[in-house]
């Protein structure tokens, strides 16, 4: 076999696993009381969010009402939930 069929195949493999996990969504939701610079702010703090991945998801939650701002593993969602509810932000796992 060569290198390329077995990356390939690693790949797939790799895909396949991570399939396998169990992927949940961090969604945010809009208030009316928290600012824009506000939450931009703690998406990119505790969310590692780019400043203008932050902009983009704190406009989304503002028109659609929310957004899913992270996805991953329930383990790793948990404490970014409970850091944004610490900050009066609302958000739910999905």
């Amino acid at each position: 076999m060569s290198n390329e069929n077995v990356k390939e195949k690693d790949l797939v493999e790799e895909q396949l696993e991570n399939k396998s996990k169990d992927l949940y969504s961090l969604i945010l939701f809009n208030d009316e009381i928290n600012t824009f610079d506000f939450v931009i702010n703690a998406l990119i703090s505790v969310c590692s969010h780019s400043s203008e991945q932050a902009e983009q998801c704190t406009m989304i939650a503002h028109f659609n009402g929310s957004c899913d701002v992270k996805r991953g593993e329930l383990e790793k969602l948990k404490p970014l939930k409970d850091k944004l509810s610490n900050k009066g932000i609302i958000s739910i796992i999905q």
